[in-house]
């Protein structure tokens, strides 16, 4: 059976339809998506619209819990430099997107599961009990074990880091399925995990980014020239510093 797993879409919908384009030629039989679907893009009621159309299974992730947790985003983001992102998220991010997607889309998001099993895959979005934590590309082989072997399947993959690999240990094989948008390995390209048997293969997928920048910097997005800097060099790029008001000239 070839299951595709598709993660951390963050509602661009042009990247979203580019890897359902795709997955039509690979002829996936089953497609499970890996959370993150809201959060940096111009479309989330069109992303999930899509993927409910789509009758894709899946899981949440931390930008999806925080439409209905805003308190997590203050627990995890407590690092002083981490605080501008805090706080745009809570007074920004969070508020314009539950007025995007109402309450129904909120409702559905808020019933999807941490995990999801079937055979021999296991698919979470960060580590299997929480959407927060990061597991890096670099984590060694013990970590991923430690983490990911309480799931007890063959093939775990999970999203989160934006940046795909495959890592085969000596009783399972763990994959990261890459970002749909905002990839951080350098490859601007849209990027998703497919199990085939005893075979895990990263998909890379070309989309308009250029549409997809256009149509993030036509918003109010406080992140919207980072993310799109992000889009544009499949790097992250965080925010820029805050303009440094001048002292005002004082006359004696």
């Amino acid at each position: 059976m070839r299951i595709a797993v598709v993660s951390d879409i963050h509602a661009n919908l042009t990247a979203l339809d580019a890897v359902i384009a795709d997955l039509r030629k690979v002829g996936a039989d089953l497609v499970v998506h890996g959370g993150d679907l809201m959060a940096g893009g111009a479309r989330p009621a069109d992303v999930i619209d899509r993927v409910r159309e789509m009758n894709w299974p899946g899981v949440y992730g931390n930008t999806d819990e925080m439409l209905w947790m805003p308190h997590r985003v203050s627990e995890t983001l407590q690092a002083p430099q981490l605080h501008r992102i805090r706080d745009l998220l809570l007074t920004y991010t969070i508020p314009a997107t539950l007025r995007a997607i109402g309450d129904e889309r909120l409702s559905w998001l808020k019933a999807l599961p941490r995990r999801w099993s079937e055979g021999d895959l296991s698919v979470v979005h960060a580590v299997p009990d929480d959407v927060w934590p990061i597991v890096p590309a670099t984590a060694s082989d013990e970590e991923l074990g430690r983490v990911y072997g309480v799931l007890r399947s063959r093939f775990v993959v999970y999203g989160h880091i934006h940046q795909p690999f495959i890592r085969r240990l000596p009783t399972f094989t763990v994959a990261n399925s890459g970002a749909v948008s905002q990839s951080y390995d350098g490859d601007r390209r849209a990027a998703y995990a497919v199990v085939d048997g005893d075979r895990v293969e990263i998909r890379r997928v070309d989309y308009d980014v250029d549409h997809e920048i256009r149509l993030l910097l036509e918003s109010d997005d406080p992140f919207a020239a980072s993310t799109a800097e992000t889009l544009r060099t499949g790097k992250y790029v965080p925010l820029p510093a805050p303009a440094r008001k001048e002292p005002a000239d004082v006359q004696s």
